[in-house]
């Protein structure tokens, strides 16, 4: 375990913002990063703990210690149950699950990150989420350096939500998520162009792959490569809005879009709310939202993450000024 000092950032970010850690370290097993947590050294300091850097956005050097937590292995525990450690990037493991005759997360291809930050979103994409297969997660608290298991009611999921952002935000290192699949080759296709693209690609009766390879087809169409364009997806969280707030927009608007979700609530896509207000494929220099895809901001090269805090910023702006929604931010912003 070898600690670097004056550590650049720019390869563990999706957003490829070029900060530096006063301190950094990998550690690769739960016993260093208890040792790395006890150093008398790094007591006092600061702790940023990073997996796959996609869902985070660094806006200043960080004057601390930057942990990569870097646990790897999937063990397959029987009856479909699948343990995953924190490390493993999440679309290599979709794929493993497919290779492997499991099905259950094929719509949850090619979302970025690791394994670690799949709980503590939620995430989830056409249709699923992670809490639909979801068993329990093994997590390390700071504090007491106890690992403590978490089923799916103590994690408190809800749409992109779960207790890791709130109450426990800081609190705890995931280490591994176990998971329930399937092999029973029931795949759905009812949710977004799935079944629209499995058409053109003449698959009728289509298997987890193929809903993979759907998935991975649509969403390259509309998503910036990390590896080409920095960006972390999906910036905004969809808002829900109550149904007497969404009939005042469709007055003005009788096409737009949304998905109901109780009697008195719908959700409305922040993508058509960002670019009814004008700002899809605006660009700022080497900086903007794609013009693709408006929940994406990218870092065209050389940004830094102030400018594109600002950026979404000014898009809450707009959209709060426009439809009285306020959007929510999905990526964690380090001021």
């Amino acid at each position: 375990m070898r600690i670097f000092q004056n550590h650049s950032l720019k390869a563990y970010n999706t957003f490829r913002i070029d900060c530096k850690a006063a301190f950094f370290v990998v550690v690769t097993s739960v016993s260093e990063l208890r040792k790395i947590l006890a150093e008398p050294d790094f007591l006092k300091l600061p702790k940023l703990f990073l997996g796959g850097g996609s869902n985070i956005l660094l806006c200043r050097d960080y004057e601390g210690l930057v942990i990569l937590i870097d646990l790897k292995g999937i063990s397959d525990l029987g009856n479909g149950l699948i343990k995953v450690q924190a490390g493993e990037n999440w679309h290599e493991f979709v794929l493993w699950s497919i290779h492997n005759g499991y099905n259950g997360v094929e719509n949850l291809s090619l979302i970025p990150g690791n394994i670690g930050a799949a709980p503590i979103q939620n995430i989830g994409a056409y249709g699923v989420e992670l809490k639909d297969v979801f068993i329990e997660l093994e997590a390390f608290q700071i504090d007491s350096g106890e690992v403590h298991l978490f089923d799916c009611k103590s994690c408190h999921f809800a749409y992109r939500e779960s207790v890791f952002k709130k109450a426990y935000k800081g609190k705890y290192i995931i280490l591994s998520v176990t998971l329930q699949l399937r092999k029973d080759g029931v795949v759905n296709t009812s949710y977004g162009p799935i079944a629209e693209v499995l058409n053109q690609m003449s698959i009728y009766n289509p298997s987890p792959k193929d809903v993979s390879e759907a998935v991975i087809s649509i969403r390259s169409s509309k998503l910036p490569d990390p590896k080409e364009i920095g960006n972390s997806g999906s910036f905004f969280k969809n808002p829900v809005i109550l149904k007497s707030h969404f009939e005042e927009i469709k007055k003005e608007y009788p096409d737009v879009p949304s998905y109901a979700v109780n009697d008195s609530e719908v959700k409305v896509p922040a993508a058509w709310l960002i670019e009814k207000v004008g700002w899809k494929a605006k660009r700022n220099g080497n900086y903007g939202v794609h013009d693709k895809q408006a929940l994406v901001l990218v870092n065209y090269g050389g940004a830094n993450g102030k400018d594109i805090y600002k950026l979404a910023q000014d898009i809450q702006s707009s959209v709060k000024d426009k439809f009285d929604i306020y959007l929510q931010m999905e990526v964690n912003v380090i001021e």
